[in-house]
């Protein structure tokens, strides 16, 4: 690749458009919402592996350069001159693969108190309250926010699998090319987080604008009847607001943080130490995930 490379994941509805649509302000920096590269990249090593009778004929050379390629071919024709951020919540499940293609690229893991993340996207459903969101596979699963709850938690889908996939990277032999970023922390004090970043992926820092900032997906998001899924307008900020959710589900989500600890991993973070109250959160209204 002509550009250097990074990579945005963690949890859904967590900031990583936010923090897409932030980085993109710098003309050297190509970011943006989830991308198809990530699973090109599963079926191009699926294609390549014991379930396909030709895989013997691949050599680990052949794999790292087919890898490669996919990067390339799609990357050379964004106009960033300098770094590209590619997103997807399974790069996470990818870890030992990315560090070997790309030795010095990183991390950035957005991530959430997962009460609040279900808490996001109930507020999505009933905002669309006229649409049948293509988030849930059938009826049963639309049900109630209890069922919601269940099928986002599988460790198929939107929440168990980023939640699965995070917990293992942040654990693995190559957490320290992680960061964990709260999404509290970068809606409240952007101008604070972005240097930090920057530091992070060794790049100099730039003089972003969080007053207006503005990224949109309306296509994308139409197609899954969830209008406003990635959207970000206006100023970067915290609002408070309440929870939408029944105290015992909200419980069963908060349950799941696992970055407050820092013992067993060698991931970067920056992170509260100490969840708000459940009666407070960051708003998204104008805001991304």
């Amino acid at each position: 690749m002509q550009q250097k490379i990074h990579f945005i994941s963690g949890l859904p509805r967590s900031g990583s458009t936010l923090l897409s649509a932030i980085l993109r302000q710098n003309p050297r920096i190509h970011a943006g919402m989830t991308s198809p590269v990530g699973p090109v990249f599963n079926a191009c090593l699926t294609a390549m592996g014991a379930e396909n009778e030709f895989s013997v004929f691949f050599k680990e050379e052949q794999k790292r350069d087919i890898l490669h390629a996919i990067f390339d071919g799609y990357y050379r024709h964004v106009e960033a001159t300098g770094l590209v951020f590619d997103t997807n919540r399974m790069w996470t499940s990818r870890a030992a693969a990315v560090r070997k293609l790309f030795p010095q690229a990183r991390m950035i893991c957005c991530v959430r108190n997962p009460a609040w993340v279900m808490d996001s996207v109930e507020r999505l459903i009933r905002k669309n309250a006229f649409d049948v969101s293509r988030i849930f596979t059938n009826a049963q699963e639309r049900s109630t926010v209890y069922t919601r709850a269940d099928a986002l938690l599988n460790p198929h889908r939107m929440i168990g699998f980023a939640w699965s996939a995070l917990k293992e990277a942040y654990y693995s032999e190559d957490s320290d090319m992680l960061l964990l970023v709260d999404y509290d922390l970068l809606a409240s004090r952007p101008a604070e987080v972005l240097p930090l970043i920057y530091k992070f992926i060794g790049e100099e820092p730039f003089d972003h604008d969080f007053e207006n900032v503005e990224y949109e997906a309306e296509d994308f998001d139409s197609q899954l009847l969830a209008k406003g899924l990635h959207r970000v307008r206006g100023k970067v900020e915290f609002r408070p607001r309440p929870t939408v959710l029944p105290p015992d589900l909200f419980k069963r989500f908060q349950d799941l943080v696992f970055w407050q600890d820092a013992r067993g991993t060698r991931a970067h973070r920056i992170v509260v130490t100490q969840d708000p109250p459940p009666g407070a959160q960051a708003s998204e209204d104008g805001q991304s995930r």
